[in-house]
């Protein structure tokens, strides 16, 4: 890994949305090229908080965030988007009156004149779409809007996407399907940096996880040795576990 090149970096965030009150108390991360990251963690241990960081959402009191080594610490989402990063949040990420195409043309507001590329290669990326690609984004199930959302933030071509929860709500299958999805988006060389509640499935795929609890890293490493470690096991994927097992009853 000393090789690789060093993509991402946050180095002892500490952030929070009200004054005073901090979600993140110490937040290290590190994100290389064509690394698949996972993020997980208990309810409210600051998971999507430090994605949002990272995409200059939420305000870095303290620490630092760099990008291929150039200070990016609270910079804004448009200039972050224009260096290279995508972000897909968990709700509200599609135009629901805008057709499929229309929304993937939002996403290249910054380019259009690429937009006849990039868009034919969406296409290849996520055929279904291309077969629907004038239906309205709104009648889209949740498993599909979370392609388009995929698709949309992908149409700049960027060199880190940020996904925040992908699989939330989704049936199993449509998970499966996802986290698939994921790992081909991966492989076509775009680092990524995923939050996710399905903390096993996430482990499974990811090359490397970190483990927050209460705003700080609790564990990291390789996904899979996390998987089989005892410690994770009893204190995180137990509890994760039932939460999504919840979740999916609620739902």
């Amino acid at each position: 890994m000393s090789e690789a090149k060093l993509v991402v970096k946050a180095d002892d965030i500490t952030a929070g949305y009200l004054p005073g009150i901090n979600i993140l108390n110490g937040c290290t991360l590190e994100a290389y090229e064509g690394e698949l990251i996972g993020i997980i963690g208990p309810n409210g241990a600051g998971k999507s908080t430090l994605l949002k960081a990272l995409f200059g959402l939420v305000n870095i009191r303290e620490g630092s965030v760099t990008l291929d080594g150039e200070d990016v610490t609270n910079a804004a989402t448009d200039q972050l988007v224009r260096k290279g990063v995508g972000f897909v949040p968990q709700t509200n990420n599609v135009f629901p009156s805008l057709s499929i195409e229309e929304n993937l043309q939002m996403g290249l507001f910054l380019k259009p004149k690429e937009f006849a590329t990039r868009i034919e290669e969406m296409w290849r990326l996520f055929p279904m779409l291309a077969e629907r690609r004038k239906q309205r984004a709104g009648s889209l199930s949740g498993g599909e809007r979370q392609s388009v959302a995929m698709a949309r933030a992908l149409m700049m071509d960027p060199k880190v996407l940020l996904l925040d929860e992908p699989s939330a709500g989704l049936s199993p299958v449509r998970q499966d399907e996802t986290f698939i999805r994921t790992r081909q988006i991966n492989k076509t060389g775009v680092t990524i940096i995923m939050v996710e509640q399905n903390a096993r499935r996430c482990l499974q795929i990811c090359d490397r996880a970190y483990v927050l609890d209460q705003g700080r890293n609790a564990y990291d490493g390789p996904g899979r040795e996390l998987a089989n470690d005892p410690k994770v096991i009893e204190l995180y994927l137990g509890t994760l576990a039932a939460d999504v097992e919840k979740k999916a009853a609620s739902g």
